[in-house]
């Protein structure tokens, strides 16, 4: 008996015990789910090693070293999940917002906006893409824009009884927070 990477063991040559690319992938996702991050990570890695250029396991590689604090990994594994064809939208916008927040967290703000303004050219209602190109845009000094677009944020999505009351005056204001009317 021999023990293969997925841990199944079985005869040599018997290639029919060894778990589907599905189910490893799915055993990573839980492992990473239950807080067991690194046995996530590792797995991951093997994984897209094993199928290189599948865009789900690059994304979920990408979120697994995001999760252990290892952004600058992160960043090639996010790019491979945005250019395979068949990543869900789902996974697609967690990519976006992922890939765009790992450059901003990097430093490298002017991909972080370019990579964020091009994921809400895809989804332009996704409330986490407009936060992190809010952080992104305030990173690289556009404040005014960054600040529009929090306040249109807050205005279109708050609960909040106050923000309601005033959501009219919000949104107005969001278009220039620098507008001043002249009294008599």
């Amino acid at each position: 008996m021999n023990t293969d990477n997925t841990g199944q063991t079985g005869n040599a040559g018997d290639t029919e015990h060894t778990e589907s690319r599905d189910e490893l992938l799915a055993e990573a996702v839980a492992l990473r789910t239950r807080g067991e991050a690194e046995q996530a990570r590792e797995r991951l890695v093997a994984l897209a090693g094993r199928y290189p250029g599948d865009a789900a396991i690059a994304y979920q590689t990408a979120w697994t070293h995001d999760a252990l604090g290892l952004e600058a990994e992160a960043v090639a594994y996010y790019e491979t999940a945005l250019a395979g064809a068949d990543l869900p939208d789902a996974d697609r916008r967690g990519a976006l917002v992922g890939l765009g927040s790992t450059f901003r967290i990097l430093g490298r703000y002017e991909q972080a906006v370019v990579t964020l303004r091009g994921g809400l050219a895809e989804f332009p209602d996704d409330g986490a893409l407009r936060t992190f190109l809010a952080m992104a845009l305030f990173n690289t000094g556009q404040h005014d824009e960054a600040m529009r677009i929090l306040l249109e944020l807050l205005a279109s999505t708050s609960e909040d009884p106050g923000v309601l009351a005033y959501r009219s005056a919000i949104s107005h204001y969001a278009k220039d927070l620098r507008e001043v009317v002249q009294g008599p």
